[in-house]
């Protein structure tokens, strides 16, 4: 014999208050995306191109193709100096012989940027994409200061 009460049990009366949990967790993950993406949004960057640390990239299959050029602008593929008009020519000649080969590109400081993205848009219409840019270390390691 079981002993109860007997009045009807009252039926679940539905929630109404808002669940705010999963609409805080995505302003949150939204306020995330902001923080990081923020800064890739500025539009003006200063740079200073003269001084780079030297990072020693990845080791190539072979010897880099080796273009300098000097204070004056001249180039020099291979250590051989080549005129303007030849320099596309000289390249694809390198390009036929090694496709996959890697300039190895040492620009003087004083060489105007235009002129150095003029000798990269020849060895990319030649057919050579991988470029490296050679640098001096900005400041040696482990070296005194002279006294004053």
């Amino acid at each position: 014999m079981a002993f109860g009460r007997l009045e009807r049990p009252r039926t679940s009366v539905p929630m109404s208050d808002i669940n705010v949990t999963p609409l805080v967790d995505v302003m949150l993950v939204l306020v995330v995306i902001f923080i990081l993406s923020a800064p890739l949004l500025a539009s003006s960057i200063r740079l200073e191109l003269p001084r780079a640390d030297a990072v020693q990239g990845p080791a190539s299959a072979g010897r880099p193709l080796s273009v300098v050029l000097d204070a004056a602008g001249q180039a020099y593929v291979q250590d051989q100096p080549v005129a303007d008009a030849a320099l596309a020519d000289r390249l694809r000649e390198l390009a036929a012989r090694q496709p996959q080969a890697e300039i190895a590109l040492r620009a003087d400081t004083a060489v105007p940027y235009g002129r150095v993205v003029q000798v990269m848009a020849a060895a990319h219409a030649a057919g050579l994409t991988r470029i490296g840019f050679v640098t001096e270390p900005a400041a040696l390691p482990n070296k005194e200061l002279p006294a004053q």
